[in-house]
């Protein structure tokens, strides 16, 4: 199964801690793909990274790495996977350079001249000790480490996460340069839904351990879309197709997956009455369907 032409395979995951858990997790990155892993804080990416990792063990479910499991060959799995979080542990009072020379002893493809050229573009000084980082270069030290073993899975736990809008647009422009230039997938959690509206072509949603949805990015964001009306336009039968629905003292509002549905229904119920619809961003549907926001609706 080591052809398997997805880079990234998680099927049926489930992990209970006291106060959490993951419920059935189940999604899958084709090869040389940026998926974008959206959620709130606290709503299980995480967890999910750590299992994939395998630094914590599901309960059950399968993961697959190049059509691989971690117990047939955990040290080769991890040399194709890089791996940066929102917030690295360094050894604060060594220089980028040494932390360099100290982690790429553990993988079997890293490129001292390749790091050297990331700190360079990255215009993270060599000879600075971690702690005089700024938070931002801390992340492109991180960056710089895992790149430069030539990953084939890039991990990306809240990498922007904290940083000024200027860095997260340069981390960006790297992201897609990645699948370009190199042989790579790319896996990015984050909870700013914008990043991935400008560079994922998958999105998976996640809120209190389980999937909402997950799809191709297009087929979201052009498929789902915001239906407002006015309250004297209500029925069962176009409740049962709205999500997320909200009511206000003039109108109600909710998300639709099939619009000519909808509107077919709509026309038939009320001929002649009007409604509105407006193209959805992956912020209102994040929230339409995770029920996470109870505010009323004015349409």
């Amino acid at each position: 199964m080591a052809g398997s032409e997805y880079a990234l395979e998680v099927q049926g995951l489930s992990k209970r801690f006291e106060r959490f858990e993951l419920k059935d997790v189940s999604f899958r990155i084709p090869r040389g793909y940026i998926m974008g892993f959206a959620g709130r804080n606290g709503a299980g990416k995480t967890t999910t990274i750590k299992c994939i990792l395998d630094l914590v063990k599901g309960d059950s479910g399968s993961i697959r790495i190049f059509g691989e499991d971690y117990a047939n060959n955990p040290i080769g799995i991890r040399d194709r996977i890089g791996y940066v979080s929102e917030d690295s542990p360094f050894y604060e009072d060594m220089t980028a350079a040494w932390t360099g020379r100290f982690v790429g002893k553990f993988y079997s493809r890293f490129d001292s001249r390749q790091f050297a050229g990331w700190l360079d573009r990255f215009q993270v000084d060599p000879g600075k000790k971690v702690k005089e980082l700024s938070r931002g270069m801390k992340v492109k030290l991180s960056l710089a480490l895992a790149l430069s073993h030539h990953p084939e899975l890039l991990i990306l736990d809240e990498p922007t996460s904290g940083l000024d809008p200027v860095v997260r647009s340069e981390l960006l422009e790297v992201f897609l340069e990645l699948l370009q230039d190199e042989n790579c997938t790319i896996f990015f959690s984050s909870h700013i839904s914008s990043d991935m509206e400008k560079i994922a072509d998958y999105l998976t949603l996640i809120d209190n351990g389980r999937i909402l949805l997950s799809e191709e990015k297009h087929k979201l964001l052009d498929g789902w879309s915001i239906v407002k009306a006015d309250n004297r336009c209500k029925s069962p039968e176009l409740d049962a197709l709205l999500c997320g629905k909200k009511e206000g003292d003039f109108g109600y509002s909710g998300i639709v997956q099939d619009g000519a549905e909808f509107r077919r229904r709509f026309a038939a119920r009320f001929p002649g009455a009007e409604y509105r619809t407006d193209r959805l961003t992956l912020d209102e549907l994040l929230v339409r369907l995770s029920g996470s926001q109870r505010e009323e609706l004015v349409c």
